[in-house]
């Protein structure tokens, strides 16, 4: 049997946590004896954990795995797909693109308390993977009537994309591309006292249609795509309020949901190119992602939610040089090619447009970089205003510099005022903190941030540029 304790300074939320993972053998088929915490799942040879809830509620489990011979970067090897069943119940499938361990929660649903069980299993019908290694199974329980249980049993499950058209056709598409990596919440007031509006959003490693690659460096400062996908309010007693619950359906249209529930769960779908949501299910896969990491809109930007998964870089960049969008010198008016995702200075930017505020003709940011010793100013846009950056939520950006650039080249970071079309509105931006700034390691995951704080600096047609950072003395 699993271990059960009660979280301390959470009595609400109980973990069953198996860590030598005891597991059963189910099926027929006679089944190889485990080595001491690092099982493997085989195809055709399932694997059943039984773990204990110590309440009802809303549960989750945390899976570290990898997958011999697996990588995303790889085509044709690109991942292994470990399907979850809860009781018998398909619950998600976890794609994993990795022969190193990679660790992800994953929700199961409504369960009451008790004993219940875990079949692992590798989906031999999705993905080209035949093993997958489990070395870690951590189980939790958000229990009816605790802080967070509304918000959790409100989220989407998201099935996976089907029969889009273009090079992406069919089912298991999310296999191999686009996936579903990490998704979370936000939880703020609604409108009526005591009400609360829900969102929730999913993090794909890429879009195969929309946005360019170029675009998505510049604007949005990575290749990932990030979409809300499924809104609704509730009253103070944690219900759904009719008629309020929405979500992005194609062309980034908002849209009433309706579908199908599993208990307060909607069942949603990825059905386009650039990952907007149907509320009709027809591919087989299954992602119930847990929703319970949230992000502060105001402050945060939502590429953060990566920086607090760093093994997503990783995926997100495995897949550009896998399309075939990573060049070492791409021409600055390409459409499709980046640099190496390595070359990329990484920042989150504060701002606001006032005076006025963006609209139709919008002023925009950019980034620009000086090196010491260099007098070349590296700017996000690479010139081009439409690449610079509209939106006044803080916003994400990257900043192409020469291979093997270090925190300790960097001379200083500017802001520079961009009227993004033929009209300048003559409006202000009022630049309030940079959030983060890193380079990628030779791992593609996110080195240590070397600046973060308030940069305040207020750009003006009379003063479109100001420095946000200068190098320490020290520095060099």
């Amino acid at each position: 049997m699993s271990n059960v304790h009660v979280t301390k300074g959470r009595p609400a939320v109980t973990r069953a946590v198996v860590p030598a993972l005891v597991l059963a053998l189910s099926g027929a088929a006679a089944t190889p004896a485990l080595a001491a915490g690092v099982p493997t799942v085989q195809r055709g040879h399932d694997r059943t954990v039984t773990f204990r809830t110590g309440h009802a509620g809303e549960a989750f489990v945390t899976v570290t795995a990898a997958a011999p011979g697996v990588s995303w970067a790889v085509k044709g090897r690109e991942s292994a797909v470990l399907s979850l069943f809860v009781d018998g119940r398909y619950a998600t499938d976890d794609v994993v693109p990795a022969a190193f361990p990679i660790k992800r929660e994953f929700a199961l649903g409504q369960l009451s308390a008790g004993r219940h069980t875990l079949r692992l299993s590798v989906a031999a019908d999705r993905s080209p993977g035949k093993s997958v290694r489990v070395s870690g199974l951590t189980f939790r329980t958000v229990a009816v009537g605790s802080a967070s249980y509304t918000d959790m049993a409100h989220a989407p499950v998201l099935y996976g994309r089907n029969g889009t058209g273009g090079t992406s056709t069919g089912p298991f598409q999310n296999a191999a591309t686009d996936t579903p990596l990490v998704a979370w919440h936000e939880d703020v007031p609604a409108t009526t006292p005591g009400h609360r509006l829900l969102t929730y959003s999913y993090i794909w490693s890429n879009e195969d249609g929309g946005t360019s690659t170029p675009q998505l460096m510049a604007r949005w400062g990575r290749t990932s795509d990030i979409e809300w996908i499924y809104q609704v309010e509730v009253d103070a007693q944690g219900k759904r309020v009719p008629g309020t619950a929405v979500f992005q359906a194609p062309n980034h249209v908002t849209q009433p949901f309706a579908g199908t529930y599993e208990g307060d769960h909607p069942l949603l779908e990825t059905c386009t190119l650039n990952n907007n949501i149907c509320d009709k299910i027809d591919d087989p896969m299954r992602f119930s992602l847990s929703t319970a990491q949230t992000l502060d809109a105001a402050t945060e930007a939502r590429e953060q939610v990566m920086d607090r998964n760093p093994w997503t870089y990783w995926v997100v960049a495995a897949e550009a040089r896998r399309e075939g969008r990573v060049v070492a010198d791409p021409p600055t008016t390409s459409q499709t090619l980046i640099a190496d995702p390595r070359d990329y200075l990484y920042l989150v930017v504060r701002k606001q447009t006032v005076n006025p505020p963006n609209g139709t003709d919008w002023v925009g940011l950019s980034i620009g970089v000086r090196l010491k010793g260099d007098p070349t100013l590296y700017r996000s846009d690479h010139l081009f205003p439409d690449r610079s950056i509209n939106r006044d939520l803080p916003a994400a950006t990257t900043v192409q510099l020469p291979p093997g650039t270090k925190p300790s080249d960097i001379a200083e970071v500017t802001g520079i005022r961009v009227p993004a079309t033929s009209k300048d509105t003559g409006a202000t931006i009022k630049v309030q903190a940079i959030n983060r700034a890193f380079f990628l390691g030779r791992n593609d995951e996110p080195g240590t941030s070397f600046i973060a704080g308030p940069t305040p600096a207020t750009l003006t047609p009379q003063n479109p540029t100001a420095v946000l950072y200068t190098a320490p003395a020290s520095a060099g």
